[in-house]
């Protein structure tokens, strides 16, 4: 039977008061908040570990690179794992793993072992990052989940704007290793506070379909695996072959989970999940969400140090200009979802988000006015605030509790490869554009390639903008 919002948990059946919800928000946040400033607090530490380790080009880029594999690969499998062994048990078993395995970065005494002990640390991060959300869905009643998707959206703005800024004084003030051991002492509070305040859920009995798991980290593996390596490989036919082999096998992957469902067996992702229609738009908005998201920061950094010649430190104060703006609105907007149709609230957002990198792609392109790109970015940072709680909300909100694991699997997977796909091909159309210029004779690169580029974004979220318009109103849904 497809799931409808008669399956969604009743408010009398939460299992905790409204008081009680906060703290287990709190530090559901906290390690989502370091999970995500992982993902770039590095890349400013990557040349001091590059000189201090003697490693290679490649070799660096792997410490960023093997993360965000081992991250995206077993999301699927752990928003699962959390149905299985429970939300909480899985969340505090990841951010153990994150904290020794953070612990073990810092100590690392060669390449080898820092890139090895990043892979756990993205494993760590897969395993307690579906947890959040799935969390947060199952302990707020309707009338404060916006709410508190709001604050977990702040917290995503937050972590973008600190990484790089954290990452610089971290680095310049006790070395590169602080970077790691910093989430230490964070990580064993986060671990006992959980344990306390985070509910346990009932546990799902039956064992899911290991064909199922292995097809899902074979396709996600190769797809990401391939749009990674592509810029690096020079788009090599071998990096189409992977590409192509990794959607041959998500096409197995899922006709799988419909023989799974027919056999008895639990599907690792059911599919009666994507007869949900808010589900299926908002997976496809936040697909274009993460592309976005993660696609410009780079372009513009080397926008700011390439064309206009600021340090490393002004270009990443110059973020603030986003991800304050996104980080303050967040809360605000997350209390707007909780009296009016996110669906619009969502689109509005993609609305002016696309706007706003329509203005950074002119400004880049022509005047190239670092007042009129700061404009630029704080409508971006408007435009994000107006994306996350509110997509949230559309696309989980109305799940059944046993389908939340599941959907919080795919959900993260949808965002992750979103983000693959946009770095690389913002990064090629970048590539393309400054290989243009240098073959033409220019003896520094303009800002036309980096506004080409980013253009890639402003059309993934005007697209993101009209399917969120196909989104029904929740709050209809849960007065049926």
């Amino acid at each position: 039977m497809s799931p409808t919002h008669h399956d969604v948990v009743r408010d009398e059946d939460l299992p905790l008061p409204l008081e009680r919800c906060w703290p287990a928000l709190v530090v559901l946040c906290v390690g989502f908040f370091m999970m995500l400033l992982d993902q770039t607090i590095v890349a400013v530490a990557t040349p001091h570990i590059q000189a201090e380790m003697s490693a290679s080009y490649n070799q660096v880029i792997w410490v960023t690179s093997v993360y965000l594999l081992c991250f995206a690969v077993p999301l699927l499998f752990t928003g699962r794992l959390g149905d299985r062994f429970g939300p909480r048990t899985m969340y505090c078993a990841g951010m153990c793993l994150f904290t020794v395995s953070s612990l073990a970065c810092g100590l690392a005494p060669g390449m080898t072992a820092l890139i090895v002990a990043r892979g756990v640390q993205g494993l760590s991060a897969a395993m307690l990052s579906p947890q959040t959300m799935s969390v947060i869905n199952r302990i707020f009643p309707r009338s404060h989940l916006g709410t508190a998707l709001g604050v977990w959206g702040a917290t995503a703005g937050l972590a973008g704007m600190a990484g790089p800024i954290f990452g610089g004084i971290i680095t310049q003030l006790w070395g590169w290793q602080w970077v790691f051991f910093i989430n230490v002492p964070i990580g064993v509070a986060v671990v006992a506070f959980a344990w306390r305040v985070v509910p346990e859920f009932p546990r799902l009995e039956r064992r899911l379909d290991a064909t199922s798991v292995l097809l899902s980290l074979v396709a996600v593996f190769l797809l990401v695996f391939g749009l990674q390596q592509g810029q690096g490989a020079g788009w090599a036919p071998w990096i189409f072959a992977v590409v192509a082999a990794g959607l041959v096998v998500g096409a197995v992957f899922f006709a799988q989970q419909r023989r799974a469902e027919r056999r008895g067996l639990e599907p690792l992702v059911p599919l009666r999940v994507f007869r949900n229609r808010n589900f299926s738009g908002g997976n496809a908005s936040i697909f274009m969400m993460g592309m976005t998201v993660a696609g410009i920061p780079l372009p513009l950094m080397l926008y700011f140090q390439q064309v206009h010649h600021l340090s490393p430190l002004t270009s990443g104060l110059m973020m603030i200009c986003q991800a304050g703006v996104s980080a303050a609105l967040s809360p605000v907007v997350g209390r707007l979802v909780d009296r009016h149709n996110p669906a619009r609230l969502c689109a509005a957002g993609f609305a002016v988000l696309s706007a706003g990198i329509t203005l950074l792609c002119a400004a880049m392109s022509a005047s190239g006015s670092l007042i009129l790109i700061g404009l630029a970015l704080v409508g971006i940072g408007v435009g994000n605030a107006f994306v996350w709680a509110p997509n949230s909300r559309i696309t989980m909100g109305d799940l059944p509790p046993d389908l939340l694991g599941a959907g919080s699997g795919v959900y993260n997977t949808t965002r992750q490869l979103g983000a693959v796909l946009g770095t690389a091909a913002i990064g090629a159309v970048l590539q393309i554009g400054l290989a243009a210029e240098a073959a033409a004779g220019a003896a520094e690169p303009s800002g036309v390639p980096f506004g080409v580029a980013l253009s890639l974004a402003a059309v993934a979220t005007a697209a993101a903008a009209v399917i969120s318009l196909t989104a029904r109103d929740p709050h209809e849904l849960d007065r049926d």
